[in-house]
C-alpha cells in the first residue's frame, strides 16, 4: 500500500474512531517488491512476511524504538491486546484470525481479544496487498497490522505478526545469535544486509531462555537470498530446514511471552 493510501485509510478510520489510526514510518513498496508479493505462493522458499518491505521484512520501528523488549513503555496494559478487523476480510478469514489469536490466552496470561468501545489502545488489522507487517509493541491509540489476504492469513503468520505487536523482535536478531547460526553475507541480496542486524542486551532480552531454532519468529534459511543459496546456516545443520519452517508458536516463544508479561 502506498503511503498516500495508508494516510487515506487513517483519515477514514479516524473519522469513525476517537483515536485515529496512523501508519507513520511505513516504507512504501517498490514496484519490484509489490510484484514479488503478488507472485508469491507456497512454493517460495522465503516466508512471505520476509518480503513485505519493512525493517527485517515485516517490522515497522519508530526512530526511538531501539529499546524494544527491555523498554516496558511498549507493553500492553492489563495483559490485554485489543484488536479490530477491517471488514475487507471475508467470514472464513475473519474466523481464522479470531481462532489463531485465541492461542495467546490458551498458552499465556496475555489475552488478545476483540476491541470494545472502552479500549483506547488497540490493533487495527488490515488486509491490504502489501504483505504481512506490524509495529513492535504498543504505540498508544490505534495502530495498524497488515495481513495480506492472499498469503498472510495463516495461523503461524497471524501469531508471528501479533508477537511483534506484543513486543517481540525476530529470533535471529538476538544478541547471542552468532553462537547458533552463521550469516552467509555473500548470499544476501545487495542492499539487504541490514535485515540481518543483531541487537545488544540494551535493546532486547531473551528472558534467560535459550536460542530457539523452532521459534515462530525465526527467519528461514533462505531469507533475502539473491542466488538461491542459504543466508542463514545453523551450526547444527540438521536445523537448516527447521528454522522459519515451524507453523506454530514454540514452547520457548511461550516461555518468553509469559516472562515478559506474567
Amino acid at each position: 500500500m502506498a503511503r498516500a493510501s495508508l494516510l487515506l485509510l487513517a483519515a477514514i478510520i479516524g473519522a469513525v474512531y476517537s483515536n485515529p489510526i496512523t501508519a507513520p514510518y511505513y516504507k512504501a513498496l517498490t514496484q519490484e517488491q509489490a510484484s514479488r508479493l503478488a507472485s508469491w505462493d507456497n512454493s517460495n522458499k522465503q516466508n512471505i512476511w520476509q518480503l513485505s518491505g519493512q525493517t527485517q521484512g515485516d517490522m515497522i520501528l519508530t526512530p526511538d524504538q531501539r529499546n524494544g523488549l527491555v523498554n516496558t513503555w511498549y507493553r500492553w496494559g492489563n495483559r490485554e491486546v485489543p484488536y479490530e478487523l477491517d471488514p475487507i476480510f471475508d467470514e472464513a478469514q475473519a474466523n481464522q484470525i479470531h481462532a489463531a489469536l485465541r492461542t495467546f490466552a490458551a498458552v499465556s496470561c496475555v489475552n488478545v481479544r476483540p476491541r470494545t468501545p472502552a479500549d483506547a489502545d488497540y490493533v487495527y488489522v488490515t488486509g491490504d496487498d502489501s504483505g504481512c507487517w506490524s509495529y513492535v509493541g504498543r504505540l498508544g491509540g490505534g495502530q495498524l497490522l497488515n495481513l495480506q489476504r492472499n498469503g498472510c492469513v495463516w495461523d503461524h503468520i497471524i501469531i508471528h505478526e501479533f508477537l511483534h505487536a506484543i513486543g517481540f523482535y525476530h529470533q535471529q536478531s538476538s544478541t547471542e545469535r552468532d553462537d547458533y547460526v552463521q550469516i552467509m553475507w555473500d548470499n544476501i541480496t545487495p542492499g539487504m544486509a541490514y535485515n540481518f542486524d543483531k541487537f545488544g542486551p540494551d535493546v532486547i532480552t531473551n528472558f534467560g531462555q535459550p536460542y530457539d531454532y523452532y521459534s515462530v519468529m525465526h527467519y528461514d534459511a533462505w531469507a533475502f537470498t539473491y542466488n538461491g543459496e542459504p543466508t542463514i546456516i545453523p551450526h547444527d545443520q540438521s536445523f537448516l530446514n527447521v528454522i522459519g519452517r515451524t507453523y506454530q508458536i514454540s514452547q520457548i516463544d511461550i516461555n518468553k511471552l509469559n516472562l515478559m508479561y506474567c
